[in-house]
C-alpha cells in the first residue's frame, strides 16, 4: 500500500476526481487535490493546489513528492479532440519523472456492439470519435507501462452520477428536472438495461487500484449495481422523493435536431447508440483481483443522491 508520499487527484473538481479524493483522505493517506482554481470542495484535511495540468511547470510542481497520481483531469467536452491526448501525454511525462505511479479514469467509450455484457477483454470497435480518442489514450497508457517508463492502471465506469457529480448524461439535469418537478430526461431508450456507476463507490475503487501494485499494467471495470433501465432508474428517483414523476426519452432524432442548435447536445449524438441497446458492464475481475467489494444499492445511492441536490438547490435559492 502507497502511504509514503502524495497521492495527487488531477481533476479534483470534477465527479470522479473529487469521489476519489474524498476516499484517498477517508484511507488515510495525504491528499493533494489539484483543480485549475485550488478550491476544489474536498475534507478539510485535503491540501488543495491550483494548476493548469496542460502546462509543464505546473504539472511538475504539483506532483512533487507524488507516490500515486489519479489523472481524473478533462478539457471541456466540446474540446476533447483539440486538448485531451496533449494533456494525457503531459500528464504521462510529468508522472514519469516524479516517479510516480498513474492511475487514470477512464470510461466505456471505446468498446464496439457486443452480445452480452462487457468486460475488459471485449473488442475495442468504437463507433465514435470521442471513443476512438479514448481508446488511443489508453493504449499509450499502457506503452508506456510495458515500456517501463511508470506504473499505469486504467480504470473503467459506466455513465455515473452521485453528490457532485454534475456533468454526467445522469447527472444535474436529470436530478433537477426531478427536483423540480418536471419531465425527467433520459438518453436513448427507456428499456433497455444501462450499467450505471455511483461515484462515491468508483472512489473508492480507484483508490485500491492506486493502492494495490497488483492491479499495474491493465484495464479494471469499476464496480457497480446491476445494470438497470431508464424507467427503473426514474422510478428510484420518484421513490426518493416521494411523489411521481414522469420520464421522458430523448430519442436519437430529438439529440440530433437539438444538436443544429446546442453544441454541447451535438456531441452526445454519436454516443446515442449506447443508449439504445443493453449496455452492460461485467466487474468480474476487480473483484477476483481484489476480493469482495460492497457496492452501494442503486436504490440507496439515488436516494443520497437526491439528499444532495435538493440541498444544493436549497442553498442556491436561499
Amino acid at each position: 500500500m502507497e502511504r509514503n508520499g502524495n497521492h495527487v487527484v488531477l481533476g479534483a473538481s470534477g465527479g470522479t476526481g473529487n469521489a476519489v479524493a474524498r476516499s484517498l483522505d477517508e484511507r488515510g493517506h495525504r491528499v493533494r487535490a489539484v483543480n485549475r482554481a485550488g478550491d476544489a470542495d474536498v475534507p478539510e484535511g485535503v491540501e488543495r493546489v491550483a494548476a493548469d495540468v496542460t502546462r509543464s511547470e505546473d504539472l511538475r510542481r504539483v506532483l512533487e513528492g507524488a507516490a500515486v497520481v489519479y489523472h481524473c483531469a478533462q478539457p471541456r467536452y466540446m474540446r476533447w479532440a483539440q486538448e485531451f491526448p496533449a494533456m494525457n501525454r503531459a500528464i504521462v511525462e510529468a508522472t514519469a519523472a516524479a516517479g510516480a505511479k498513474l492511475v487514470f479514469a477512464d470510461n466505456l467509450y471505446m468498446y464496439g456492439p457486443v452480445d452480452g455484457p462487457l468486460t475488459e477483454e471485449s473488442a475495442l470497435n468504437p463507433i465514435s470519435k470521442k471513443g476512438a480518442l479514448r481508446k488511443r489514450m489508453a493504449e499509450e497508457l499502457l506503452a508506456a507501462h510495458r515500456e517501463g517508463r511508470l506504473r499505469v492502471a486504467v480504470s473503467r465506469a459506466s455513465d455515473y452520477f452521485g453528490p457532485r457529480a454534475l456533468g454526467s448524461a445522469i447527472g444535474e439535469r436529470l436530478f433537477e428536472a426531478a427536483i423540480k418537478g418536471k419531465r425527467v430526461p433520459w438518453l436513448g431508450s427507456l428499456d433497455f438495461p444501462h450499467t450505471v456507476s455511483y461515484a462515491p463507490d468508483m472512489g473508492r475503487a480507484i483508490a485500491i487500484l492506486g493502492e494495490r501494485d497488483d492491479a499495474d499494467g491493465r484495464v479494471w471495470h469499476l464496480p457497480s449495481d446491476r445494470a438497470v433501465t431508464g424507467r427503473e432508474f426514474i422510478a428510484m428517483v420518484a421513490g426518493a422523493l416521494d411523489r411521481p414523476l414522469r420520464p421522458t426519452a430523448t430519442t436519437p432524432g430529438m439529440v440530433k435536431l437539438a444538436g443544429v442548435l446546442v453544441p454541447m447536445i451535438r456531441e452526445v449524438v454519436e454516443l446515442i447508440e449506447q443508449w439504445t441497446q443493453p449496455f452492460v458492464a461485467d466487474w468480474s475481475s476487480f473483484q477476483r483481483a481484489f476480493g469482495p467489494f460492497e457496492v452501494t444499492p442503486n436504490a440507496d445511492a439515488i436516494r443520497e443522491t437526491v439528499r444532495w441536490y435538493a440541498d444544493r438547490s436549497s442553498v442556491r435559492a436561499a
